[in-house]
């Protein structure tokens, strides 16, 4: 083997471990554990409802929200052993609503029976989580 088919294949085993390596890293804080990462959602996004809009991390908090909606759903969306949850299809319903009004309104105020619905929906998917369904 040449010295130049060496470097070759040096470098794509290089470039296949780094890929691999850093494409695996989740900048929103989900760790691939379906409970574990419905619970962190649940947790960000009841504290992204709760602050006031006057809070001055209100900008960062809802970014990191819509972050961890767009991962968590792409996330576990195909999975089949997720994808047929209930706790899984009550989360979709309550992010979808979410993501759906961030997308029409910006960072206007959520209004509270929004705030209420999602809230309920969050604890079924809690319960849902913690039983295993």
């Amino acid at each position: 083997m040449s010295l130049k088919n060496y470097w070759s294949r040096l470098l794509a085993l290089v470039l296949v471990a780094v890929i691999g390596l850093t494409g695996c890293n989740s900048s929103t804080g989900l760790t691939g554990n379906y409970s574990q990462d419905t619970l962190t959602v649940i947790e960000t996004l009841t504290t992204a409802l709760d602050l006031p809009s006057d809070a001055p991390d209100l900008a960062e908090i809802q970014t990191t929200a819509r972050e961890q909606i767009n991962d968590y759903i792409s996330r576990y969306r195909r999975e089949t052993k997720s994808g047929g949850l209930r706790s899984f299809t009550t989360m979709q319903t309550a992010l979808n609503s979410l993501a759906g009004y961030y997308t029409a309104y910006g960072s206007r105020p959520i209004p509270e029976k929004l705030k209420s619905r999602l809230k309920t929906e969050f604890k079924q998917a809690k319960v849902a989580v913690e039983r295993g369904v």
